[in-house]
């Protein structure tokens, strides 16, 4: 291994994840969720996920850790290659989910404390009783909870507050990787904006590595070094967070940037938001050659017949589009 893969702590390559749809009496048809995904992540960084509804980026996410099992290509974490049980055990250690949704993503039966504990429990990572509860009281201490609440019910506490719980339990591990899976979109505003920081205050403290999945891009940009955009299971433009915010060049792109609000009037006159036709293909029934020529603005015959693979256009910026 060169000095450069050292860099990455997450490796994706040619991520595919298929799963098979019963089409009738002993026929099925593959509906591809994720289509020959690349990516790598620095150590400390954090790789922003955008797309639309139904894009992939979650599938994304949980084909990384191995709870979708890829039906191809190679993820590889901390220079090891996650394939047989021992590689992926590892992993379960290294790397944690924070999920979309705070309400079901927590046992109601269990308490706050058992909750936090489970991780702990199930990799034995305490050797008394005394020493696992002083774990769980400083998890809920790193990310604002007071000791009090372990032992109370989730459905006790607000949306935020169980978002809160869910990162403690995510971080019971102390791993070095963290999927976040939409951790936002379920709360409020004045609440997203808190959690977002608590995410930031425990990257600087912690050292972890982030790859957030979100659909709000105005949010990714905040937290993100870099965002990576997918549609329809294939990745459409991978750029430095500014860079792609300011110069985004992917049709796609633009179109998603164009229905951010922005509140200055005269801004707004002057840049019109870009409307799409048409709906979003099936992934069932993915159309020829670029899987957005079917919306795109600027889509010419050659669309149809070429499929654009994902190139380098500018240092660090990469696009899937022959037109650019």
């Amino acid at each position: 291994m060169n000095k450069k893969d050292k860099d990455y702590l997450l490796e994706v390559k040619n991520l595919k994840q298929y799963f098979d749809i019963p089409m009738g009496v002993f026929k099925s048809k593959p509906l591809k969720a994720v289509d020959d995904v690349s990516f790598n992540i620095k150590k400390g960084e954090t790789l922003g996920l955008v797309g639309e509804s139904g894009c992939g980026k979650t599938t994304v996410g949980r084909s990384i850790l191995n709870l979708y099992k890829p039906t191809g290509g190679e993820i590889i974490f901390d220079g090891e290659k996650i394939k047989s049980k021992e590689s992926i055990k590892s992993l379960r250690k290294n790397a944690q989910m924070v999920f979309q949704d705070p309400y079901s993503s927590l046992d109601p039966r269990m308490t706050v404390g058992d909750i936090v504990g489970e991780p702990l429990d199930v990799l034995k990572l305490y050797k008394t009783k005394k020493e696992r509860q002083e774990r769980i009281n400083e998890l809920m201490s790193i990310v604002g909870l007071s000791s009090e609440h372990a032992t109370r019910y989730a459905h006790e506490f607000s949306g935020g507050q169980r978002q809160r719980i869910g990162i403690a339990r995510a971080l019971s591990v102390e791993p070095e990787f963290i999927v976040c899976d939409e951790p936002v979109s379920a709360l409020d505003v004045s609440i997203q904006a808190q959690i977002i920081n608590t995410f930031e205050d425990l990257q600087n403290q912690l050292g972890l590595t982030y790859l957030f999945i979100a659909h709000d891009i105005l949010v990714v940009k905040h937290i993100s070094n870099r965002i990576a955009v997918m549609y329809l299971g294939r990745m459409m433009e991978l750029a430095p967070a500014d860079e792609l915010y300011n110069h985004p060049l992917h049709p796609y792109t633009i179109s998603l940037l164009s229905a951010v609000p922005i509140p200055d009037p005269k801004y707004a006159k002057e840049h019109k938001r870009i409307l799409l036709q048409g709906d979003v293909p099936s992934p069932l029934n993915m159309p020829a050659g670029c899987p957005f020529r079917t919306r795109c603005p600027r889509a010419t015959k050659e669309c149809a017949e070429v499929r654009p693979e994902l190139r380098e256009v500018a240092p660090g910026h990469m696009v899937a589009c022959i037109h650019v």
